[in-house]
This record gives structure tokens, C-alpha cells and sequence, in this order.
């Protein structure tokens, strides 16, 4: 993961949170209808919300299936776009259309896991990956960096959260990028 950058217009509250294991406590997004899973790293609470994008009419956005901006609960818990550089060399998606009901997804700091967003057996889109080598339902990703750069961060470890499709078990794995 070459890049965990920070920085997050809509008020949004976080309602619960999330230890690390350094015991820092994290916000989880709340209020949000359609939130896919959310990326967050220490040392902060700004938190990258990946949220399924759907038209006026309710259907998915082809052109760009996943919005992805910042919950800025450093800054008040506003919401903020990402930036030029957090979209193309650290929080954004490479999206490749399959099928209009699934996609592939890589971050574009991270290729070697690969996503994919498509319909569960309860008729809604999730994003799908495998965690512990089990096929899961993503919803939360965590970075623990020890310093670094800015454009090359010493990421300790990367921790996968979700449910086993299967079962609908919580799941996680942490692994080196």
C-alpha cells in the first residue's frame, strides 16, 4: 500500500467506535444508507467511506459505481472529496466493468487484492473479497503506519474486516503489503 494519505462537507455522526490494537479508539460511519466499507489508519480518525453510487431513480451509477470521500472526524465529523492525489495514488479504485451488476475493484495503491462489487443473495451490492482465504463481504479496512514519508509510508501491517458470505461470520485477516 504505497499511499495512506489524510485530509475529508456533510456532517455525518459516528455513533460507535473500534479499537486498534494500540487501543486507539476509531469512529465508525454511521448514517450512511448505502456505505460499502470504509478504510481507516493511525494516527488519526479521518476515515475514507466507500459508498455504493446510485442515480436519482435508485439504480447504479455504470460510469462510476463507488463514491469515495473523507469522514473528517478530526475536523467536526464533516464530509470532503478527495483530493487529486489521495483519488489517483492512495484511497482511489481501479473499476473494471464485468458484467452491469459486477465489477472488478483494486485500490490504486494496492493491486495485488482484488474486489468485487456485485449483488449478494439478498438483492443489494456488496464488495466481495477473500479474507483468510474465505469468500467475505468487506467492511472495513485498517492501515497501521510507522512513519515513513508521505509518498512511501512504513504500513506495518493491513487488516481486513467483513462477514463470510457464507456463514455472515465476522472475519478478519492482517497481512504485510
Amino acid at each position: 500500500m504505497a499511499v495512506w494519505l489524510a485530509t475529508g462537507q456533510q456532517r455525518v455522526l459516528a455513533q460507535a467506535t473500534t479499537k486498534t490494537n494500540t487501543q486507539q479508539e476509531l469512529p465508525v460511519p454511521k448514517g450512511i444508507p448505502n456505505l460499502l466499507f470504509y478504510v481507516q489508519r493511525d494516527p488519526n480518525t479521518n476515515t475514507i467511506v466507500y459508498e455504493l453510487n446510485l442515480d436519482s431513480k435508485g439504480n447504479l451509477n455504470q460510469e462510476e459505481p463507488i463514491r469515495i470521500y473523507w469522514m473528517r472526524y478530526a475536523d467536526g465529523g464533516h464530509r470532503q472529496d478527495l483530493n487529486f492525489i489521495q483519488r489517483k495514488f492512495a484511497y482511489g479504485l481501479h473499476v473494471k466493468k464485468i458484467t452491469p451488476e459486477k465489477y472488478e475493484l483494486k485500490f490504486v495503491c494496492y493491486d495485488k487484492r482484488t474486489l468485487y462489487l456485485m449483488k449478494g443473495a439478498d438483492g443489494r451490492f456488496h464488495v466481495y473479497t477473500a479474507i483468510g482465504k474465505k469468500q467475505s463481504i468487506l467492511s472495513r479496512v485498517f492501515v497501521r503506519i510507522e512513519g515513513g514519508t508521505f509518498w512511501v509510508p512504513n504500513v506495518v501491517y493491513a487488516e481486513f474486516t467483513g462477514q463470510e458470505a457464507a456463514t455472515r461470520k465476522e472475519i478478519i485477516e492482517r497481512f504485510k503489503p
